[in-house]
């Protein structure tokens, strides 16, 4: 009962700043061009890096998801610098995950998070600029493939099919395992087992650092688990290095990282984002002031017997019924069409976790030449293509997005 009082504590809390959040993130999904992107970032100098960074900080996708469009940027001209930037920037934060933020922790962390993910950005993207050539072999003219095609019309419906389906399907089943995880932190880690290290917090943030960078967590489902962590007496910077380092890596992305964009751009990238997760965390554990940072709003959040707002029950109520819906359809509505088709081939690739890369996936290979159709099915990993094309022309198309054909 603990863990359930917990989860729909959170729930209630967070549900409508994540409503509000999923909408603005369909809003720029739709009407931002994602050709605006490359056609600024193409020179190798500073100014790319900070404008891929101001790009990167809003948009909502996961460290997983950003990996093909970073990719694809790159392909189109972008600069080695300028997609570090947006490598780092991009999944650390998003509109969705700020507002989350400022309705579990208050204002002070909402907006120092994604001033920490921007300056971040700027100190990787700068160091790669510095201190990694920046060759031509990866980059070569062509369009965006990781953006999906917009209808000219009926933006509106993509706007909310974004929002609250594709978006959801993206992170609905990382937000719930959040929840889940922050509700079993509750009853399971004792109270003191942080607090016995409070005047210690680079140890603390040793120990975040050594479970959140190979672990998967999204910007928004990372936010009840360090929540819960605080509650326990993590401290507030390391609380804050797991909202950051968390997102922005994983096993899968250093992978792709160190395949693409090679060794060295890796260490820089990993150092960049470990180091400024630190510097931030220490800052707000020494210079900033800790009444800014104190557990009574979590505590209220988790341990209030005051009646829930009605407002707050129906956002909650609405965003449930969206996540179930959102997840029925990735993983119980599969269409069928394509499997009656002739010269149909089907290839297993390894990576893809969400709806950004799927549409990364479905338009380049769409674009290969007697290639009649393709689909992929998240789930299972497969990916059907109809036409008469060589598989090792798909192996290379896919490989380039930063996939693996098995």
């Amino acid at each position: 009962m603990v863990v359930l009082s917990t989860l729909w504590s959170l729930v209630t809390e967070m549900a409508p700043f994540l409503l509000l959040g999923f909408l603005f993130a369909g809003i720029l999904h739709v009407f931002v061009p994602k050709t605006l992107y490359a056609n600024y970032l193409s020179k190798n100098d500073f100014r790319s890096v900070v404008l891929a960074a101001l790009f990167g900080v809003p948009l909502p996708l996961c460290s997983c998801g950003v990996i093909p469009t970073a990719m694809s940027l790159r392909k189109d001209g972008v600069s080695r610098g300028a997609v570090t930037s947006f490598l780092i920037a991009t999944p650390q934060t998003g509109l969705d995950s700020i507002m989350a933020t400022y309705s579990v922790f208050g204002l002070p962390f909402a907006i120092i998070r994604p001033v920490a993910a921007f300056c971040t950005a700027l100190f990787g993207g700068h160091l790669v600029n510095v201190f990694v050539h920046d060759d031509d072999k990866c980059r070569v003219s062509g369009d965006v493939v990781c953006d999906c095609e917009k209808k000219n019309n009926h933006k509106l419906v993509e706007v909310f099919k974004y929002g609250f389906v594709t978006m959801l399907q993206d992170v609905g089943k990382w937000l719930i395992l959040g929840l889940l995880i922050a509700g079993l932190i509750t009853i399971i880690v004792p109270d003191s087992f942080f607090s016995q290290f409070a005047d210690m917090p680079i140890l603390n943030m040793i120990i975040v650092l050594a479970f959140s960078i190979p672990m998967y967590l999204c910007a928004t489902g990372s936010i009840p688990i360090a929540a819960a962590l605080m509650l326990k007496g993590l401290t507030p910077g390391a609380a804050f290095v797991l909202l950051m380092a968390g997102p922005a890596t994983n096993v899968a992305s250093l992978l792709v990282v160190n395949k693409v964009m090679g060794k060295k751009n890796l260490l820089v990238y990993l150092a960049s984002i470990i180091c400024g997760a630190v510097a931030f965390g220490l800052v707000i554990d020494y210079l900033l002031p800790i009444e800014w940072f104190n557990v009574e709003k979590m505590t209220a959040i988790c341990c209030s017997t005051e009646k829930i707002p009605l407002l707050k029950i129906i956002s909650s109520v609405v965003f449930i019924l969206l996540i179930v819906n959102a997840l029925i359809l990735k993983y119980v509505k599969t269409d069928k069409k394509i499997l009656t088709m002739e010269n149909t081939k089907t290839y297993h690739v390894a990576g893809m976790s969400c709806n950004h890369c799927k549409m990364s996936v479905e338009k380049a290979l769409g674009k290969l030449e007697d290639v009649e159709s393709v689909e992929v099915n998240l789930a299972s990993g497969e990916v059907k293509v109809v036409g008469n094309v060589p598989d090792s022309k798909v192996k290379e198309v896919v490989e380039d997005l930063g996939f693996e054909v098995k």
